[in-house]
C-alpha cells in the first residue's frame, strides 16, 4: 500500500489517539489470570494489542474483541489450557517477552512465534531470568523466536536488569505471580510503571521503592471495568508535526500521562516548544489530561543517556522534527537497531532521500537543523514508528511525497492517516 502525503500550510483541530498499546497489552493479560470478568474500553485498535488477544484466546480465555471495546472472561491463575497449536505474536515485542513470563508459570509446554520481523529480535533479556526462576526455553539460534517454553513450576528470585526494559521488567513479574513468596526486580533506570500499577488495581499485592519493585507471589487477582487513556506514544507525531508546520494549533485530548511517559513533553518544553497540559486527572489509577500545542520550535535537542531509554520509541519522529527545526543528536541509543527494524539505518535511509544530511554512528546519529525536505518516496521498510514518522516529514516537504510499504502503521494505529488527513484539511 501507498499513502500520498501532500504539503501542509497548518495543522488546526482537536483530536483523540487510540488506547495506550502498553497499558492494553499489560490490563488484557492479566485479565485473563484474574477472576470474573473484565472489560476494557477504549483498548488499542492497533495490530499488536490484538495478537496478544488471539493468544490469551488460544489459551482457552473467553474474549469479546469489538475493536476498541474488549470483554475477558478471566480463569483465574491457574486456569490456562494447553493450545492447540503455535500461539503467534504478529509483530509484536510487547506480546512474546510478556506473554513468556505468563507461559514460563504453565504446567504444559507452549510454542510462541511471530513474523518476520519478529523472528530476528532478540529474546535473552527474557530467557535468562525465566531459566534463573525454573523454566526451559528453547530459541533459534539460543536466542531468537520462535520460542518453545517449557513451563514448570517456578520459583521466585531477586533479579536485576542488565538494560532499562519495562518488557523484561513485567515478563519477571508475570512470573513471578505464579511463585510462593517474594519476587524481586531491580532496575538501573526506573521504567514505566504500567504494570505495577496494574497488578495493584487487579488486587495484587505489589509496592514499589524507587527502582526495586516487590511483588508478593499466587494473589487473587479480581476483574474490572477500565477506560484506557489514549496512547502518548502516538502522540508524537502530531505534536512533532505541528512544531514543525507553521501556523499549527493542535489539542489531542485524554491522553495518558503517566510521569514514567512523560520524557517526551520534557524534551519538546526542553526545545522550548508550547506544549500545555490541561484537565489532569486520574482514570484507572494512571494520570489523563489533554495536550495543547502551538508554534515552532528552533531550539536543538540532545538525546542521550536515560533520555535515551526513555523516548526510544519516539526518536525517529524525534530526528524528523530536529532536521526541520533546530537538529538533534542522539547517542547511547544501540536499542534502536533491534527494533522492528534497525531504526537507526531506516531513519538514515529516509532522511537522505528527501536530501537531509545525517552523521550515523552506532549508537545514534546527528542531524544538523533547518534543512528543508525535498519531495520524495518514504519507505517504511515494515516498520510502524517509521512510515508515520516520514508521513510526518511529508508535510513539511517541498512538494508532494509517498509511504511505500504505508499499512505498517496499523501495527500501532490503524487511523493514522485519516487522523493526519483530518488536521490538514
Amino acid at each position: 500500500m501507498i499513502e500520498h502525503i501532500q504539503p501542509a500550510d497548518k495543522l488546526s483541530g482537536a483530536i483523540r489517539l487510540p488506547g495506550d498499546k502498553s497499558i492494553s497489552h499489560r490490563w488484557a493479560m492479566i485479565a485473563a489470570l484474574a477472576e470474573g470478568k473484565t472489560t476494557i474500553h477504549g483498548y488499542s485498535t492497533g495490530e499488536d494489542c490484538h495478537s496478544t488477544l488471539g493468544i490469551l484466546t488460544a489459551l482457552g480465555v473467553e474474549v469479546e474483541d469489538g475493536g476498541s471495546e474488549v470483554s475477558i472472561s478471566g480463569r483465574g491463575l491457574d486456569g490456562l489450557t494447553v493450545p492447540k497449536g503455535t500461539l503467534d505474536a504478529g509483530n509484536s515485542g510487547s506480546t512474546i517477552r510478556m506473554m513468556s513470563g505468563i507461559l514460563a508459570g504453565q504446567p504444559f509446554v507452549s510454542r510462541i512465534e511471530g513474523d518476520e520481523s519478529l523472528a530476528k529480535r532478540p529474546m535473552q533479556r527474557v530467557m535468562t531470568p525465566l531459566a534463573e526462576m525454573g523454566a526451559r526455553i528453547e530459541a533459534t539460534n539460543g536466542k531468537y523466536p520462535p520460542l518453545e517454553i517449557h513451563g514448570a513450576k517456578l520459583k521466585a528470585i531477586d533479579y536485576t536488569t542488565p538494560v532499562a526494559s519495562a518488557q523484561v521488567k513485567t515478563c519477571v513479574l508475570f512470573a513471578g505471580l505464579f511463585c510462593d513468596g517474594e519476587t524481586i526486580v531491580r532496575e538501573p533506570v526506573k521504567t514505566r510503571d504500567h504494570t505495577e500499577l496494574a497488578l495493584r488495581m487487579f488486587g495484587a499485592d505489589i509496592s514499589s521503592a524507587g527502582r526495586v519493585v516487590t511483588l508478593q507471589g499466587r494473589p487473587k487477582l479480581v476483574g474490572k471495568e477500565l477506560t484506557a487513556p489514549g496512547d502518548l506514544s502516538s502522540s508524537a507525531f502530531f505534536l512533532s508535526a505541528a512544531l514543525m508546520v507553521p501556523n499549527s494549533n493542535l489539542v489531542i485530548g485524554g491522553v495518558g500521562l503517566n510521569p514514567t511517559r512523560t520524557a517526551l513533553l520534557d524534551y519538546l518544553a526542553g526545545l522550548g516548544a508550547e506544549v500545555k497540559i490541561l484537565n489532569v486527572g486520574e482514570q484507572c489509577g494512571e494520570l489523563v489530561g489533554d495536550i495543547m500545542v502551538r508554534g515552532r520550535v528552533q531550539r536543538g535537542g540532545v538525546i542521550s543517556g536515560a533520555m535515551a531509554a526513555a523516548l526510544i520509541d519516539e526518536i525517529p519522529t524525534l530526528a524528523v522534527l530536529g532536521a526541520a527545526t533546530g537538529g538533534l543528536f542522539v547517542k547511547d541509543a544501540a536499542e534502536l537497531r533491534v527494533k522492528e527494524t534497525d531504526r537507526i539505518a531506516t531513519v538514515a535511509e529516509n532522511l537522505k532521500r528527501a536530501g537531509i544530511e545525517i552523521e550515523v554512528r552506532e549508537d545514534g546519529f546527528t542531524v544538523p537543523g533547518n534543512q528543508k525536505f525535498q519531495a520524495a518516496s518514504f519507505d517504511s521498510f515494515g516498520d510502524h514508528r517509521i512510515a508515520m514518522a516520514f508521513a510526518v516529514a511529508g508535510l513539511v516537504a517541498e512538494g508532494p511525497c509517498q509511504i511505500e510499504r504505508a499499512e505498517a502503521a496499523s501495527v500501532s494505529f490503524p487511523e493514522f492517516y485519516s487522523t493526519l488527513r483530518s488536521l490538514t484539511a
